[in-house]
């Protein structure tokens, strides 16, 4: 429990005692014009209100709704009496019990207190409960309101903090999700090259070991692999770095990758892009990019193209995404859907990922021998 609404508690307690004990001196001065069971039953509210203080739980369940009957009681017996009218004693407690109502209880409690208050205020037809009408009344109604709005507050945070943690939730699950997809990029890519170019120096070694012309012949091998690997770190690292790709920027984004990918490749490229903004999210947008990414890197490490056709374009009310290169193609052929290629087990497997998570539409053509090409159909909102 927070620690203001402890001490909110504890001098809603300690509030009641002070009230039980100035209502009790005020009817003994006011002897015999107070009745015995006034100053009876204020002795009586005096000892309750010194004990709650020292129980461990006074707030919750039939407890609370009896210690709130109790402070209902004690200020119609204030009203009643008229004790403690001099110095406005109902009044002030009346603000003290309206208070404690709205603090530590809910609408429909509230109600009840203001209702039971007003209505005895209104009925009781005595020159003591004249002073206490209207603060009743006012009090009253001012308090239920209060009492709502605290509610309305109450149920907004919660909401608020629901949110905050499905929020949370989400982040972890695409931090994982991200973390995997490096992961298995990484392994599938770098991570191979090097243990190849460690399996081939070895090689090397024991070649030139037996023959020196040929071991050197295969070092020059070796240096275009080291060079190559080079290239793909580098398509790697950068396929790390942000972009701006946030609605009108995508274009230049996808168009800023593919002259990226042309000079450090030296692969020509062409690129064919649309002009204005886009009503995308960010989200969509980056997923978008990441995709152009991951097709250009396949096509640098597995295709062996010495062509590349990149469009992205918006037509009618979808965004079109369309990779082509003249390389070697996948190891099968046809045109196939994302659908076909799930149940297949075919193509690039964070590639159909994304288009699921952006539904899109996604067809692969391979052409073994004579290249292959991908296009995505992202639905615009």
């Amino acid at each position: 429990m927070p620690a203001s609404s402890v001490l909110g508690r504890r001098i809603v307690l300690w509030a009641r005692a002070l009230f039980a004990a100035l209502g009790l001196a005020s009817g003994i001065l006011l002897l015999p014009r107070c009745t015995p069971w006034a100053i009876a039953v204020a002795a009586a509210f005096l000892i309750l209100s010194l004990l709650l203080p020292f129980r461990k739980s006074s707030h919750g369940g039939a407890f609370a709704l009896m210690v709130l009957f109790a402070d209902t009681v004690f200020f119609l017996v204030l009203v009643a009496a008229g004790i403690g009218g001099v110095f406005w004693l109902p009044a002030f407690y009346c603000l003290y019990l309206m208070g404690e109502a709205v603090f530590l209880y809910r609408p429909p409690e509230v109600l009840i207190v203001a209702v039971v208050s007003a209505a005895f205020c209104i009925a009781v037809q005595s020159e003591n409960v004249f002073l206490v009408r209207r603060t009743s009344l006012l009090m009253g109604a001012l308090a239920y309101a209060f009492s709502v709005y605290k509610k309305k507050l109450e149920l907004r945070m919660e909401q608020i903090a629901r949110q905050a943690a499905q929020t949370r939730a989400d982040a972890l699950r695409a931090r994982e999700t991200e973390r995997q997809r490096i992961g298995s990029d990484f392994h599938d890519g770098p991570l191979q090259s090097f243990i190849a170019l460690q399996m081939r120096l070895e090689i090397l070694r024991k070649l030139l070991e037996r023959d020196f012309r040929g071991g050197m012949e295969d070092l020059a091998d070796l240096q275009n692999l080291a060079q190559q690997q080079v290239k793909e770190l580098r398509a790697f690292v950068r396929s790390m770095r942000p972009l701006d790709v946030g609605g009108p920027n995508l274009y230049a984004s996808a168009r800023r990758i593919c002259e990226n990918f042309q000079k450090e490749s030296g692969i020509p490229l062409t690129f064919v892009g649309g002009e204005g903004s886009l009503k995308l999210p960010d989200e969509a947008s980056s997923e978008i990019v990441q995709m152009l990414r991951e097709a250009l890197h396949n096509v640098l490490k597995h295709a062996g193209a010495t062509r590349v056709a990149v469009a992205l374009e918006q037509v009618g009310k979808a965004l079109e995404l369309s990779v082509d290169d003249n390389g070697h193609g996948f190891h099968f052929s046809g045109v196939y859907t994302l659908d076909e290629l799930e149940l297949l087990r075919l193509g690039p497997a964070s590639f159909k990922r994304r288009a699921r998570a952006l539904n899109a539409e996604m067809t692969l053509e391979s052409r073994p021998g004579r290249g292959a090409g991908i296009k995505v159909r992202v639905p615009l909102p």
